[in-house]
């Protein structure tokens, strides 16, 4: 089985586990585990970046913007956008597992941010595989 292949498959399943954390905080009403899938998904997303980056060297890809199809480029932004509002995530939902209610509104918001960032990196990685 070829990398990129692999990584397609990790990735779905990755979004796969966001899916489904989501099902839980809808449906169930289960803010830890709720938490913990949400985790588990994040840690396993950046894993698969780093993995990207070690067989792929993407990074040194992704700094010649200029030579860069126009696809990567939209590529690179969107996971990077995705990385920087899994912090954002991370830091609220700490806070509201913590007792600060007052940030559910934002959290979702964001999270409805962040899913779509992370589902159009899943589309556009079938481009630049």
């Amino acid at each position: 089985m070829s990398s990129g292949i692999f990584f397609q498959i990790q990735s779905t399943l990755i979004l796969l586990l966001f899916f489904f954390g989501i099902f839980i905080i809808i449906k169930k009403k289960k803010r830890m585990t709720h938490a913990k899938i949400m985790s588990v998904a994040i840690i396993w997303d950046l894993l698969l970046i780093v993995q990207i980056e070690l067989n792929r060297k993407a990074i040194e890809k992704a700094i010649k913007v200029s030579t860069n199809p126009s696809i990567l480029t939209i590529h690179i932004a969107l996971a990077l956008s995705s990385v920087v509002l899994y912090m954002f995530m991370i830091y609220t939902g700490r806070r509201i597992l913590k007792g600060n209610n007052s940030l559910i509104k934002r959290h979702r918001m964001m999270g409805r941010l962040t899913l779509l960032m992370r589902i159009l990196t899943y589309i556009t990685s079938f481009w630049v595989v």
